[in-house]
């Protein structure tokens, strides 16, 4: 097992393309002629290089939860310099903007104490960028591998051109490698830091009291497609386009509680400790 990660990292997101003091209808605008180089070239790579064989083997990589022991806040405080670093609108650290997005909550939301938390904790499987993720399999808009992209993916399905999944017959038609409305929990997205977090919460190597609900959050909060545009209905069920709303709720605060006013963490470590503590408790295998 190897020993508690101490440093602090950098890396550029490009998912943190949401400039502050926009307009809401200005947030996430990937228009290609206005879009940084940055953000189209890690997209492009995600859309190349996400396949079927690729997702499989960072489960097969990450699920053994064998890179690291800490508690769910040194994760956390060890993204304090993960931020993006090319883009002048945002110089906000990760640990941050988590802080910001569970104030959010807990002001909208102050009888859910388990709500805080997963907007504290939400980004925390970014840690991986200390392994030497790449930014395309780490940060991101998510979406299902082994079928057919949908146009409403960022940048498109043409975004897909050079994946060599598109040329194999199993995974190139609507449905691919699935049963329609098979559930969520059934499809293969793409990797990222949702996803590995998910893992981690619901490994029985760890403790985790988080209700469905927020877990619904963390594992869904970066597939935009379908929570957001409307695509992929007919891979989810029933379950899941009930907690579709929940997700929603979530990602009010994700996006829009990003402030250039940052938070007083020293105030808020107390509280939010006490509260990790309660709901993910001890070390946590990663």
């Amino acid at each position: 097992m190897a020993s508690t990660v101490q440093k602090r990292i950098v890396l550029s997101d490009p998912s943190e393309y949401r400039p502050e003091y926009k307009d809401k209808t200005e947030y996430r605008n990937f228009n290609i002629h206005t879009c940084p180089a940055r953000v189209i070239d890690t997209y492009k790579s995600m859309h190349t290089f996400q396949t079927v064989e690729y997702v499989q083997g960072k489960i097969d990589q990450y699920c053994k939860f064998n890179h690291a022991e800490m508690t769910m806040m040194e994760a956390l405080n060890s993204l304090d310099s993960f931020l993006d670093e090319s883009d002048p609108d945002v110089d906000m650290p990760n640990s941050l903007h988590g802080y910001q997005t569970a104030e959010g909550i807990r002001r909208a939301h102050p009888d859910k104490d388990w709500f805080h938390v997963v907007g504290l904790i939400h980004d925390a499987g970014k840690v991986m960028a200390h392994w030497g993720e790449p930014q395309w399999s780490t940060v991101g808009d998510t979406f299902p591998v082994g079928c057919l992209p949908d146009d409403r993916i960022v940048f498109g399905r043409e975004s897909f051109k050079d994946n060599p999944d598109m040329k194999n017959e199993k995974y190139n038609t609507k449905l691919g490698m699935y049963e329609e409305n098979c559930g969520l929990d059934k499809v293969l997205l793409s990797w990222g830091h949702d996803e590995y977090l998910y893992r981690v919460l619901t490994s029985d190597l760890n403790t985790c009291k988080i209700p469905e609900e927020g877990l619904y959050m963390i594992r869904y909060h970066s597939f935009y497609p379908w929570h957001s545009s409307g695509a992929y209905g007919y891979l989810s069920n029933n379950k899941d386009e009930e907690m579709k709303d929940w997700i929603n709720e979530f990602n009010k605060f994700d996006l829009y509680t990003k402030s250039a006013v940052t938070p007083d963490v020293d105030e808020l470590q107390a509280y939010y400790s006490a509260l990790v503590e309660k709901y993910i408790p001890g070390k946590v295998k990663w």
